[in-house]
Formats: structure tokens, sequence, C-alpha cells
């Protein structure tokens, strides 16, 4: 892991993923940006970043986010197709942000829901993406999906009045 003064938001480290688990693109350009897939890791960190840089693997998502808040990678450019909601319409338009938690243990914590609401709020505002569950949807929400994730026990309510709160304070 390194950091890298050109990932697309700020507080992120760079740890790409293999070349092997995504699609070079040029978006907003070639697709537009128009949601955010929230995901939940079902496993650490360390094993999801080996997994997204294992060319087997077939999967990335954009950012990866510690289920303490505190650490932020990012795996794939924004302006690339990160491979994660099983849909390829929705990974070309969308940005996939994984949360470190499993679904049946409520291991989400305040830092992590800020930390992913800011982050969240940073996209739909650089993108024009509406900030309403339209557009920012859990891997469960995305047609055809056969995840569950982000699980029962993560607070909708909760998030979305952080990323609006957030939303609200970035000037576009």
């Amino acid at each position: 892991m390194r950091s890298d003064p050109a990932v697309d938001y700020a507080p992120a480290v760079w740890v790409e993923a293999s070349e092997s688990n995504y699609t070079a693109s040029d978006r907003p350009e070639a697709y537009p940006i128009e949601y955010v897939v929230i995901h939940l890791t079902t496993d650490i960190l360390p094993v999801m970043f080996a997994k997204f840089k294992d060319a087997a693997e077939r999967v990335s998502a954009h950012y990866m986010i510690s289920a303490t808040g505190t650490r932020i990678a990012q795996c794939v450019r924004e302006r690339d197709v990160a491979w994660h909601s099983g849909s390829v319409w929705y990974n070309h338009r969308s940005i996939g942000i994984e949360h470190e938690g499993w679904t049946d243990q409520p291991v989400y914590t305040d830092k992590m829901y800020e930390t992913s609401a800011v982050l969240t709020a940073t996209i739909c505002a650089k993108y024009d993406v509406p900030v309403d569950r339209d557009h920012i949807l859990g891997h469960v929400e995305v047609p055809l999906s056969t995840h569950d994730d982000p699980g029962t026990v993560w607070d909708w309510d909760k998030y979305m009045n952080l990323v609006g709160t957030a939303r609200r304070r970035i000037r576009t």
C-alpha cells in the first residue's frame, strides 16, 4: 500500500486492483456516473485487497472503508469501471464503495458511517448524483443481484441523513 497524490479522493490511499479486475474507461465522458453502490466486504480488508489484486477473482470496487472508519483505500480510479455490482450496466454507471463488515454482525461504527457519508457526498457533488435512495443503492438493490449486502443492520436513515448533511457542506 502506498500513498498516491493522484487518488480521486484526497483522504484515500492507493491500493491498486489488478488491471484484470476492472475496465479502463474515460468516465464520465464514456458513461455517466449516476449511482453510488454501497457494499459490505464480508471479510477483513487485507483479504479483500488480496482478492482485488488477484487477476483470477474478477472483482473490484472503487473504494474500501475500514470498520473503524479510519482508513479509506481507493483501488480503482473513478474514471474506470470497477466490477462490483454484478451488473455490467450498473458497473458502468456507478461508483462502488465497500465497507469492512459482515451482514450478520452489527459492526458499523459511527465513524465508518461518517467517513463513508462524506465520501458518498463528495462523489454525488462531483458527478451531480442526487442524494436519494434511488441513486444511492445497496448492492442488494441492484437488479438481479445475488448479494444481500450491506445487510439488514445497515442503518439507511442514519446514512442518508449523514450524506445529506455532508452534501450541503460541499461546494460544487
